[in-house]
């Protein structure tokens, strides 16, 4: 038997159980930091398959860490799950048509189900592998919560729950089978705060300061800074406290957040330093007061080259999710219900990626039936961050994306969501476990591959984690 042979007959076997986990915690849909039942359900699993779980992990009640030891207990392995729903995208799962399971709740729309029961999958069938051909080494599950909000991960590598691990890996439900080939930024996110004196805004407006004011000359200042920054940043705001509904009163406190992106940790925290002086200039000018509170951080994520070659070779052995028919019409059916001008640019990008003589093919079969080849090298950075990042400043570590959805879709949607529940997304996980479990058990038996991935990740980062958080900024829970 392969390898690989015995990785499909463990996930064969366990199947039924990962599925209907995937299905809970899908009808869960549990916001960042509140997985309560979503967690609990991951670590039964894992303690009844005989691993060691540690709950509560980094101070925070719904991340873990599960570990199953056999013989000297090295190599060190890990693979990441992640569980958490994002707000208001409720939807049926496998429906077509908008149609909310629950109107304004939560919902799987970066199919986050998925990820955590793929991954769960890919661990139990390495820990089979090292009990029946009695390998030395231990499997780590890591249950990273609150990737939708401010992160997991970061909190758990500077509480060293990385540390001496040889490697990790981790996928995430995509459109496209590939090794990820592209980079995703830093980002910093922050609490605004403005203290100023109400008075009455007709009779005596003189003796008020308005906190209201300052909160909208920040945001203006932030807009001038835009032209200033490089071409990669980002920033984003959105308003939490805007002093209040009467227009009569002048307003004496106003709270914004703020999300600063940037490719490297460095150029992120220099753009976000001269945010808060936006926000101190916007102050001085209200004669109001300021305070800000930052509430998360993540390092920019960089794939591993060594990983990633092993990795493409066997995505490349598992292959691509076996789509049927009812597949395809399916997929055909969720890529249509996009508005016309969203189905207008994943045209495009379907011909800039696929080529123009693909489109009508794809358009009528909109499944990624193939699993594309790793260029390794340097690599372009996209706009989205994600706290693998800080694994990766932590770990040498690897993201594979695995095919759960149309070509195309759009993430963090309702469409998103109704797939991650239904047989595109289960297909797509079984598929990601099986790669994720061939890729660590080809690693662990290359002690060269792990040198060499190690000498890579000790290159990159020094070979010690920085986080990019402040010491003192603790896990956000029931604040973020």
């Amino acid at each position: 038997m392969t390898q690989l042979e015995f990785i499909e007959q463990i996930i064969k076997e366990k199947e039924a159980v990962i599925l209907d986990a995937n299905d809970k915690i899908w009808s869960y849909a549990e916001l960042p930091y509140e997985e309560t039942r979503s967690s609990a359900l991951l670590c039964s699993i894992l303690e009844s398959e005989g691993f060691t779980v540690e709950t509560g992990v980094a101070e925070i009640p719904t991340a873990f860490v599960a570990r199953y030891v056999v013989g000297t207990g090295k190599p060190v392995m890990g693979i990441l799950g992640e569980f958490d729903a994002l707000a208001t995208l409720s939807q049926k799962a496998g429906c077509t048509v908008k149609d909310p399971v629950q109107n304004g709740g939560s919902g799987h729309g970066c199919g986050h189900c998925c990820l955590g029961t793929g991954a769960l999958a890919a661990a139990l069938a390495v820990k089979e592998y090292l009990v029946q051909n009695q390998k030395d080494g231990t499997i780590i599950y890591y249950g990273c919560a609150a990737e939708e909000g401010a992160g997991a991960k970061q909190f758990m590598a500077r509480a060293g729950l990385f540390d001496g691990v040889d490697f990790v890996y981790t996928w995430h439900p995509a459109d496209r089978n590939e090794v990820q080939p592209t980079c995703s930024v830093a980002i910093m996110g922050a609490n605004f705060e403005f203290f100023g004196r109400s008075a009455h805004a007709g009779a005596c407006p003189h003796l008020g300061r308005s906190a209201l004011d300052a909160a909208e000359l920040m945001s203006v200042g932030v807009n001038y800074l835009r032209e200033h920054m490089i071409d990669k940043a980002r920033i984003h705001y959105a308003y939490v406290d805007a002093g209040g509904t009467s227009p009569n009163v002048v307003q004496d406190h106003s709270l914004v957040k703020y999300e600063v992106r940037a490719p490297k940790v460095s150029q992120m925290k220099e753009l976000f330093e001269r945010v808060v002086d936006v926000a101190r200039g916007a102050a001085l000018m209200t004669g109001t007061t300021m305070k800000y509170e930052i509430t998360m951080a993540f390092s920019d994520y960089v794939p591993n080259d060594t990983l990633g070659k092993i990795a493409a070779e066997c995505m490349m052995e598992v292959g691509a999710p076996k789509w049927e028919t009812s597949d395809y019409e399916l997929a055909k059916k969720f890529l249509n219900s996009y508005d016309p001008v969203t189905l207008e640019t994943i045209k495009e990008d379907i011909v800039q990626t696929y080529g123009g003589d693909q489109l009508a093919k794809i358009l009528e079969r909109p499944l990624d039936d193939q699993v594309h080849p790793y260029v390794a090298g340097v690599h372009e950075y996209e706009s989205g961050s994600t706290d693998v990042g800080d694994v990766g400043y932590a770990a040498p570590t690897l993201n594979l994306n695995v095919s759960t959805c149309c070509i195309g879709n759009v993430g963090h949607t309702w469409q998103m969501t109704a797939q991650a529940g239904s047989v595109l997304g289960h297909k797509g996980l079984l598929t990601a476990a099986k790669a994720l479990a061939l890729s660590t058990i080809r690693t662990m038996e290359s002690p060269e591959v792990m040198e060499a991935a190690k000498a890579e990740f000790v290159a990159k980062t020094g070979g010690v984690y920085h986080c990019p958080l402040p010491d003192d900024v603790k896990p956000p829970v029931g604040r973020y």
